[in-house]
């Protein structure tokens, strides 16, 4: 294997800002893998694969796993692990739906957040959108900042089929025209699209297909990095067309749920009369790290 290009990408001497990490990516048209957390068990299997790798990686947390971790103990988590290796790991406050929750990560020490903001109106997302913007600013302008235009559903759970209101409404997914207008006035770093992406994983399936046209002419309008989110389920043809197109951070979240899940459940299958957490939860940090590493090689062009 060739490690060019993984010692290149933002792992050296002098360890690079997320910013920069973003850049690098879009140059080299390869996707920075974010994947999200609810506990210690997730975050070693995803850093343990990006580690191995010498790639960038990108902890998430939506409200409802910074309600279980905790918002100031997830950066201390991060944290700890990038100065303890000096390692380009990186904590983003993924789906945030208030200026208030916004501020309160930036306040604890997040190193990216993203106001989510495509179910209410055009106007009202632009003007929370920039309020977020400007805060994170005033706070620290290494900051990164997201916007989100275009509704892809809310869930992470496994679907029996695409909810009508992602799949079949057709004006759910991001134009052009809006992407330039609301990159144009609220001055975000990042911007993540609806193009045909869905929150969730089919059962026994691949998701429909992306839009590649919708991305690359989205991606040109706005000229930021674009984000993937409900990056689950997706092919490896759409992954590597989107990265290809603009996508320079791609979100995945249920497939790492799943495999957790899946592998702590094999490990007390196994091993029934076992009581320590420690030695039973090795099977969920496995099973994420494996599907992490498969992840990040797709994303980095590695085989």
């Amino acid at each position: 294997m060739d490690y060019s290009l993984l010692t290149s990408l933002c792992y050296n001497i002098h360890m690079k800002t997320l910013r920069e990490c973003i850049q690098e990516a879009g140059e080299k048209k390869v996707a920075i893998g974010h994947f999200n957390i609810s506990n210690l068990e997730a975050l070693w299997g995803i850093f343990n694969a990006a580690k191995n790798l010498k790639l960038p990686v990108i902890i998430g947390t939506s409200e409802g796993e910074r309600d279980f971790v905790g918002v100031k103990q997830a950066v201390a988590l991060v944290k700890s692990l990038r100065e303890e290796f000096d390692y380009p790991i990186f904590l983003n406050a993924d789906h945030t739906y208030s200026f208030d929750r916004v501020k309160e990560a930036i306040d604890a020490g997040y190193d990216a957040v993203i106001f989510d903001g495509a179910k209410i109106s055009f106007e009202e997302n632009v003007v929370l959108t920039k309020q977020c913007v400007d805060y994170a600013r005033s706070v620290n302008p290494e900051i990164v900042v997201e916007g989100e235009l275009g509704y892809i559903g809310q869930s992470s759970k496994i679907l029996s089929e695409i909810p009508a209101e992602v799949h079949l409404n057709k004006e759910a997914l991001t134009t052009p025209e809006q992407a330039r207008s609301f990159v144009a006035e609220t001055g975000v770093d990042l911007f993540a699209p609806a193009v045909g992406n869905v929150h969730g994983m089919l059962v026994g399936g691949i998701d429909p297909a992306l839009d590649i046209g919708r991305i690359e002419e989205i991606s040109k309008a706005v000229g930021v990095p674009l984000v993937l989110h409900g990056g689950s389920g997706n092919s490896s043809e759409d992954f590597t067309k989107a990265i290809t197109s603009g996508v320079s951070i791609v979100h995945i979240n249920t497939e790492i749920r799943l495999a957790y899940r899946d592998g702590v459940k094999k490990s007390l299958q196994e091993n029934p009369d076992e009581v320590a957490p420690y030695k039973f939860l090795k099977g969920g940090v496995q099973a994420v790290q494996k599907v992490v590493d498969a992840k990040l090689k797709l994303f980095n062009n590695l085989s």
